[in-house]
């Protein structure tokens, strides 16, 4: 078996990447077994830059507030602000202090330096405004959607003014209390203004919608583009809202569930624009459903990757990525029945496999999961080996 799994594996490049799969998708996932190492980002950035250099690809899209990511969108296209104001205020989760994080917006700023609009990098992030603690206020969003529309279209087919949207919404820190996380008592998400809102928002983006053809000429293909992006964060963040008030056995399914249908509705916009990249964590991207346990509680749902697929088909492809060790996390040495512990005594010390492959080289001895004893790394599910278009296996993570 070990010159079988030796035989799938190549040097990790694009090319190698692009071997594996039947076409160049319009989605490319590159996904990751954990957050916050920069040796995972390094890779990451280099596999993209020879993706958008030799292939094409005119977007990268990150696990990021798809609001925030419009700061490094315009700083990257058209240079407003500056590189540190940029990664304070356009990358969410804390991760624009990362070291890698920061080269990849600096190189895409450069590389569009004296392109012509056509040829430039895109970036977007795509995950909705929501952290573990909770959501963002839909403020943002809908006054954005709304001042879009209000300057555009005849006052008298507007829902609401913007001074009612404001009333409705109220102080942000309704919104944002972190306590509504585990207390659904704490949450305005089913107050009465919260449903007014969630009827004033669908109205909004079926203006939105019916004015498609005005707005467009009005404004921009890309103006509209970015309206709809308001609009699908304000809906996505009030139906968001709406479950983190709910009671029953549903609650965090719903959570966990919409983040997704968020994520998947916006990388679906990004895919409608033009070849893509994409980089999120493993279970973001998979084509299977993804699992956890939340206060004892086993949670099932569909992950964006799962739902974009369904619909993109061979338009879709997910690369996960692995690793051996993390050892300053305390994950060492992976057993050698799992699927880690197989790639881990392959002599290179990073190399892209053939997922389909390495499951018919594994038949239906399927290896045993890899416990991890530290929360924050996720170990490859075995039995989603042949649901990967290819794995991009690092042996040992050192400290950032």
């Amino acid at each position: 078996m070990a010159t079988d799994i030796k035989e799938t594996a190549h040097a990790v490049d694009a090319a190698a990447v692009l071997r594996l799969l039947p076409t160049r998708p319009r989605l490319l996932a590159l996904g990751e077994p954990t957050h916050g190492e920069d040796t995972l980002l390094d890779l990451r950035n280099e596999l993209f830059r020879q993706l958008v250099e030799q292939e094409g690809y005119r977007t990268i899209a990150l696990e990021s507030d798809c609001m925030m990511g419009l700061v490094v969108d315009d700083y990257v296209t058209s240079g407003t602000g500056t590189l540190d104001e940029v990664m304070e205020h356009g990358i969410s989760h804390g991760w624009g202090t990362s070291a890698a994080n920061r080269e990849l917006v600096r190189w895409m700023h450069d590389y569009n330096d004296g392109r012509p609009a056509s040829e430039r990098l895109r970036f977007a992030g795509f995950d909705g405004p929501l952290e573990i603690t909770g959501a963002a206020s839909p403020r943002q969003a809908l006054t954005a959607l709304h001042g879009y529309l209000a300057g555009r279209v005849d006052a008298d087919l507007l829902p609401c003014t913007a001074e009612t949207l404001d009333r409705l919404i109220g102080t942000d820190d309704r919104w944002t209390d972190p306590a509504a996380m585990m207390d659904p008592s704490q949450s305005v998400g089913q107050s009465a203004e919260a449903g007014q809102l969630r009827l004033l928002a669908d109205d909004l983006v079926a203006l939105l919608d019916a004015q498609t053809p005005h707005l467009i000429t009005a404004t921009s293909r890309d103006g509209w583009d970015r309206a709809r992006l308001y609009g699908r964060t304000a809906t996505g963040l009030l139906r968001y809202h709406h479950w983190m008030a709910d009671t029953s056995p549903a609650r965090m399914t719903w959570l966990v569930g919409v983040r997704d249908q968020m994520m998947a509705h916006n990388l679906l916009a990004v895919a409608a624009r033009g070849p893509a990249l994409v980089h999120a964590h493993n279970s973001h991207l998979q084509r299977e459903k993804s699992t956890m346990r939340m206060g004892g509680k086993p949670l099932e749902w569909w992950s964006a990757g799962a739902l974009v697929s369904a619909q993109l088909g061979e338009g879709y492809a997910f690369v996960a990525t692995a690793l051996g060790t993390i050892r300053h996390q305390g994950v060492d040495t992976p057993p050698p029945d799992s699927v880690e512990g197989l790639l881990y005594a392959l002599p290179e010390d990073r190399c892209v496999i053939d997922a389909s492959r390495l499951a018919t080289a594994l038949g239906d001895r399927l290896p045993a999961p890899r416990v991890s004893p530290w929360f924050g790394y996720s170990a490859l599910a075995p039995a989603h080996l042949a649901g990967s278009d290819g794995i991009v296996f690092i042996k040992d993570i050192p400290q950032s």
